[in-house]
């Protein structure tokens, strides 16, 4: 292993874009101490730790702590997360973005250019939505409120924003795996320190009695079974035979081979998950201020995290953006098309738009599935920290049944979702995503790959 780690740093062009990247997430976590002007950072570190456990918590997991901080990039990624499903939803309904995207390299330019720009106005709502909240009730959040503490945030914040966009796009174009996503994941990494010291805490002060040592064995057995989960899941892929016909090609006879088209069961990896956290986070945060308002309060707290409403939207958003995402990279008529070309066909299947419609077919089986283990993984550590309100649905839907389940399944455990499956699903996916690109940069450098499987490709004998 540790020879396959050097091998790493051998290659120039590998290890350049390798320390770029690691300089890069080193910029983004420097920002992350830097404070928004006119916080009360104590006062709101303390209000965050109240409420930990709450939708509060789950957006800072995001922002890798910054929110409770309030710093200037504690926004963190999700407002381009949110501008780029806008924009890829946009494509399939409005025309004109449809014929843009598909003119090629020119096309996607302008669209990234339009992604940057919604960005830049969607950050400026939410960093709106913040600072108007910090300035209502009587927490002593803001040391100097007023139009010019609104004013400076919004200005810091949707700066810190536009900034960890282009930190993002560059680690993608000069560095080693996708930008937005090692983002997310270096937040996330950061406050696993924070997650372990809370854990020792429980057991320095046997939070849950007795039953503390035997909560706590679980907790780290449900990690790791969870891990495992993930790793055999996202490695998991349904294999289409593809029998190649034999062709004369001057004097060269050509095909004659058997192949496999690999489908991954979550070709949309963590991306679903992304996005369906996004859509749902850009409302709560625009309108916490408006959490008491009785007009719109109570459909601010439905779509509060553990709320039955909020669950419900989560589910339906993971499925539908495993679809949408799927149908993005993957186009099954292309790979028909492919197939024929070059004299391949899948036995028993005939050419052309039935294999198309054959792989479309397994392809929407299989996507489901990915679909239903994304929102089991997603659903854990909200269950664990908060619980699932049932009790808070209406009496016609059984709300006064559900208050007689234990407490623990309405109000959750309250632990730590740093070991919870959304998390987890992150750093693995992520871990992997890049792992396997610096993997295939190896090979194609004639270098072992991390994996047993990678073999090692050999050059061309004179």
């Amino acid at each position: 292993m540790f020879e396959k780690l050097a091998n790493v740093f051998r290659i120039p062009d590998l290890r350049k874009r390798i320390l770029f990247t690691l300089a890069m997430l080193a910029v983004y976590r420097l920002g992350g101490h830097i404070p928004t002007p006119g916080i009360n950072a104590d006062k709101l570190s303390q209000f965050f730790e109240q409420n930990r456990g709450s939708f509060l918590g789950f957006v800072d997991l995001f922002s890798g702590g910054q929110l409770r901080r309030l710093t200037i990039f504690a926004l963190g990624i999700m407002p381009y997360i949110t501008a780029s499903i806008i924009l890829q939803l946009l494509t399939v309904v409005y025309e004109p973005l449809a014929k843009l995207q598909k003119e090629g390299e020119l096309g996607r330019k302008k669209i990234t250019q339009w992604t940057r720009y919604l960005t830049v106005i969607l950050s400026a709502l939410q960093s709106f939505g913040i600072a108007f909240s910090l300035t209502k009730g009587n927490q002593d959040f803001v040391l100097t409120p007023g139009p010019g503490f609104i004013l400076m945030t919004m200005l810091t914040l949707t700066t810190g924003s536009a900034f960890i966009m282009w930190l993002g796009e560059q680690i993608t174009e000069r560095g080693v795996g996708n930008g937005m996503s090692l983002l997310i994941f270096a937040g996330i990494v950061v406050g696993l320190p924070r997650g372990v010291a809370d854990l020792y805490d429980k057991v320095r002060t046997n939070a849950w009695g007795a039953f503390t040592p035997v909560a706590i064995a679980m907790l780290l057995a449900v990690m790791i079974v969870i891990v495992a989960f993930i790793v055999y899941v996202e490695r998991s892929e349904r294999r289409i035979p593809v029998q190649y016909a034999k062709r004369v090609v001057g004097r060269k006879v050509m095909g004659g081979q058997s192949t496999h088209l690999p489908l991954r069961v979550n070709a949309g990896g963590v991306m679903p998950v992304i996005f369906a956290s996004s859509i749902l986070t850009l409302p709560q945060t625009v309108g916490y201020g408006l959490r008491d308002n009785r007009y719109f309060g109570k459909m601010i707290h439905a779509l509060g995290w553990g709320e039955p409403l909020y669950t419900c939207l989560y589910a339906i958003g993971i499925i539908f953006f495993a679809y949408f995402y799927v149908s993005i990279v993957f186009n099954p008529s292309e790979v028909a098309d492919n197939m024929r070309k070059y004299g391949g066909f899948i036995p028993g299947i005939r050419p052309g738009k039935r294999t198309s419609d054959f792989i479309n077919e397994v392809l929407t089986r299989i996507t489901l599935v990915g679909a239903l283990y994304l929102i089991i993984i997603s659903f854990i550590p909200e269950w664990m920290i908060t619980g699932i309100h049932l009790n808070h649905l209406p009496w016609w839907l059984g709300g006064s049944v559900f208050e007689k389940l234990p407490t623990w399944v309405t109000n959750g455990l309250g632990v730590s979702f740093y070991f919870g499956g959304t998390s987890l699903l992150i750093v693995v996916g992520v871990a992997m995503d890049t792992v396997t690109q610096i993997e295939a940069q190896l090979i194609m450098r004639h270098y072992d790959g991390f994996t047993p499987r990678s073999g090692r490709l050999r050059g061309r004998r004179w």
